[in-house]
């Protein structure tokens, strides 16, 4: 089982892939900034994307998908790392700057600035992409007939 700072971490990752356009606007709305080094300059490759039928199945490679990276030290010595989905390099940058404040005493402050306000407009996005599916949704039932009764 993996330990709770790690576990924290994988969600703020992800939370920040998802939606690097928006974290980099958020973190230069809270003036998230810190004196810092660029370990790995933003570069955009792609990944193989992998999969499994009905998640217990075999892997199979699905294509590749389109990814951007960076790494960074901030002068306190924490390093940062962004991996982002497209073609984002401020999104990676930017989720880069984040993971590494968040390994700081600046941590509350990124946490409330950026990454909350990212978590509530994933779920609102969520809720209605429910709710658009729930509209479509068609309920059948079935009649008994009198030989089967």
């Amino acid at each position: 089982m993996a330990d709770a700072p790690s576990e924290n971490r994988r969600r703020w990752m992800g939370l920040l892939a998802r939606s690097p356009a928006r974290a980099a606007e958020l973190a230069a709305e809270a003036g998230l900034d810190a004196p810092h080094t660029l370990l790995r300059h933003p570069e955009i490759g792609s990944v193989m994307v992998r999969g499994r039928v009905g998640a217990t199945g075999g892997a199979f490679n699905l294509g590749e998908m389109t990814v951007t990276r960076c790494s960074l030290r901030l002068a306190s010595g924490a390093v940062g790392h962004g991996y982002v989905q497209g073609r984002h390099r401020e999104g990676a940058r930017a989720a880069a700057l984040i993971d590494a404040l968040m390994q700081t005493p600046e941590a509350p402050r990124v946490e409330a600035g950026v990454l909350a306000r990212l978590r509530a407009e994933e779920a609102a996005c969520r809720a209605r992409r429910a709710g658009k599916a729930a509209a479509t949704k068609v309920e059948f039932f079935t009649m008994t007939r009198g030989e089967n009764a």
